[in-house]
Formats: structure tokens, sequence, C-alpha cells
């Protein structure tokens, strides 16, 4: 899968059969085809979409740790907040505790575009799936997680040995 190529003394990345290309290409094709659905239907972006669906799934949150669940840029949580409040899909709460931040919630017309969406996002979710067998569903599954760890370790692993490097 991974082929690599010399050239001179130098290896050659293909693109193509790069492993973490290719799972940014499979996740942003997902991503697009869905999004395509709910911009159309609900007028929400991508970002927008994930904290609803976080929010949905939680209930109250800040957006610190929404980021956190849904792996978005605090840059991109704080832009796609601000929209949804102009939507009137999210509302915010200050923290009494920490001025700093505040709770963020659905509204009631968030909650109802999150209720009417989440069967469609889970059918297309099925429909992704269906042309494979049980066996592969199980397996794709296990090698997702899998992959999660490891790139988990792998970024721990190569800024210890580049914390290293520096002292």
């Amino acid at each position: 899968m991974n082929r690599q190529e010399q050239k001179g003394d130098r290896a050659l990345l293909e693109l193509e059969n790069f492993l973490p290309y290719r799972l940014n290409v499979l996740a942003e094709t997902v991503s697009q085809s869905l999004a395509r659905f709910y911009e159309s239907r609900f007028g929400i972006a991508i970002p927008e979409w994930r904290v609803v669906a976080t929010l949905g799934q939680y209930g109250r949150m800040t957006a610190k740790d929404i980021g956190a669940h849904s792996r978005m840029h605090k840059t991109k949580v704080s832009r796609a907040v601000a929209s949804l409040e102009k939507k009137s899909l999210v509302e915010r709460q200050p923290n009494i505790e920490d001025m700093r931040e505040s709770f963020l919630e659905l509204t009631p017309k968030g909650r109802k575009i999150y209720a009417e969406l989440t069967p469609d996002a889970l059918a297309f979710s099925r429909a992704l799936v269906a042309s494979l067998s049980p066996e592969e569903q199980e397996s794709l599954e296990r090698i997702l997680e899998q992959l999660t760890e490891t790139s988990f370790r792998l970024a721990g692993e190569m800024l210890l040995a580049r914390d290293k490097g520096r002292s």
C-alpha cells in the first residue's frame, strides 16, 4: 500500500498511495457528501453541523469541550457558534464560575433541526457501509480504532523525539 521509490538518494512519497492522504480524501469525500444534504435542507455548513451534533448528543457544553469532542480548532468552533447564534439555533449562557467561558446549548429550533437531521445522518452512515459484509464492517471498526490509537501514540512519540532533539 505505501509504495516508496528511490530516486537517487531520496525516497519519493507518492501522495495517492500515502495512507494519511487517502484517509483524508475519504473523510473529506464522505463529509462533503453528507454536507450537501444538511446545507441545502437546513442552511448549515460542516462546522455548524458538528456543533449541532455535539450539543444534540451531550447537551450543554463549553466551546472548548465542543472543540475537543469534534476535533475542531477553537477558531472554527467560535465561528460556527457565532453563525448558529445568528440563526437562533444555539444559545449562550455565561459561566458564573469562570467568566472567560460560556455554556452553549441548542435552542428549541436547534433541537428540532438535530432531531430531523439525525435519522438521515444515521441512514447515510448505514448506506455508506452497506457495501461491506458484516465481517468487513467489524474489521473496519477495529481498524479505525487501531489507527486512531496508533496515530495518537505516534504523535506523542514524535513530539517527545522533537523535544529531545532541542535539548
